[in-house]
């Protein structure tokens, strides 16, 4: 008997933080897993401090590449991702990301439940824009190095995985609190909260990865399609849609992250996921 989607979706969700992370043993003496793996990147979200890391972050390793002294293009990473997206798009954020999984499980705390303003969702573009492309390369110091500016500044994941494991076992590191800590501190509070109230805050309004991935939901090869011979619009889609998407209008949407809920509750089968296209025009 074939699982059921959403149960799939959560074994790929638990396989992929499992590979993501396999260095458990690390968050005793806060160490970095600092391997030959770490030179690859993770498809999802997954901090590069984190101890338990085995692979790095590719908003990392992108600001990292394009802020090192005379500005060097991360033909690597972007390639990278630029495969991943075209292959998959946001099926990345919904079944393989580690910090997307995090993010459900804070979800289920129980208290009042938001939805989003859309306005929220155009946030994650201006991050990427400013501090994922365009900081790392102009805001450089005495050496003509650039800063990390969306790890340094913003980042919730690390902070969660990697900041305050490192500091809880790390003395010197504890001496050298200061604003940017609390800075951090807060962004990642406000991003906890926002995702105990609202499905994916942080995928939805922060996350420039998940930007990226949105933006090759178009083109992927990976596609969710509706058969128009087969809809009947009754709605149900959109209603069980926990991104605020509907796939009858927009099936191709930047928001949505191919988890099937939308497949699993069409009662006429007109929703269709996959790397094949089944359905009639």
């Amino acid at each position: 008997m074939s699982l059921n989607i959403s149960v799939k979706r959560k074994l790929f969700q638990v396989i992929a933080f499992g590979y993501s992370n396999v260095h458990l043993l690390n968050f005793k003496g806060g160490k970095i897993y600092e391997g030959k793996w770490k030179q690859f990147c993770n498809p999802g979200l997954n901090c590069y401090s984190c101890p338990a890391a085995s692979l790095a972050c590719p908003i990392g390793a992108l600001q990292a590449v394009n802020g090192s002294m005379n500005f060097q293009f991360s033909f690597y990473v972007v390639g990278f991702l630029l495969a991943a997206g075209v292959l998959l798009g946001r099926f990345v954020c919904g079944w393989l990301c580690p910090f997307g999984l995090l993010q459900e499980l804070i979800h289920k705390i129980p208290a009042p439940k938001f939805k989003l303003k859309k306005g929220f969702l155009y946030i994650k573009y201006v991050i990427l824009i400013i501090f994922v492309l365009i900081l790392p390369v102009v805001a450089t110091n005495y050496m003509g190095m650039g800063k990390p500016a969306f790890c340094q500044y913003i980042c919730p994941a690390g902070m969660l995985e990697g900041g305050i494991p490192l500091l809880l076992t790390h003395q010197e590191l504890r001496q050298t609190i200061g604003a940017l800590f609390y800075l951090k501190m807060a962004v990642l509070i406000v991003t906890l909260g926002g995702c105990v109230l609202v499905y994916r805050f942080f995928c939805r309004t922060i996350c420039p990865l998940g930007a990226i991935y949105g933006l090759m939901n178009k083109i992927s090869l990976y596609r969710l399609e509706i058969d128009k011979n087969q809809c009947v619009n009754c709605g149900k889609c959109a209603k069980v849609c926990k991104m605020e998407v509907d796939p009858v209008k927009m099936p191709d949407s930047p928001e949505c992250i191919r988890c099937g809920a939308c497949a699993k509750s069409c009662p006429k089968g007109a929703i269709c996921m996959g790397f094949t296209h089944k359905l009639s025009e």
